[in-house]
């Protein structure tokens, strides 16, 4: 399951990146790393972009980048 797939108000642990280069040191630079736990806070109406809150912030990523990131319930 992707953090794309999750619905607003549902939390998962973060698995894995599943990209390389430069939008996988983007997402892990933003604070999203492996076995952190990330919760969707919102979903635009249109659903990009995805407002996450993670390690205490809010962040905000795109439908791609989020498609990048595993997640486990």
């Amino acid at each position: 399951m992707t953090l794309r797939d999750l619905k607003q108000g549902q939390q998962g642990k973060v698995s894995a990146i599943g990209t390389t280069g430069a939008m996988k040191r983007r997402i892990m630079d933003m604070g999203v790393t492996p076995g952190v736990v990330i919760r969707v806070v919102k979903v635009a109406p249109l659903g990009d972009p995805i407002e996450v809150n993670v390690r205490g912030y809010e962040l905000s990523l795109r439908k791609d980048e989020a498609a990048q990131v595993q997640v486990e319930l």
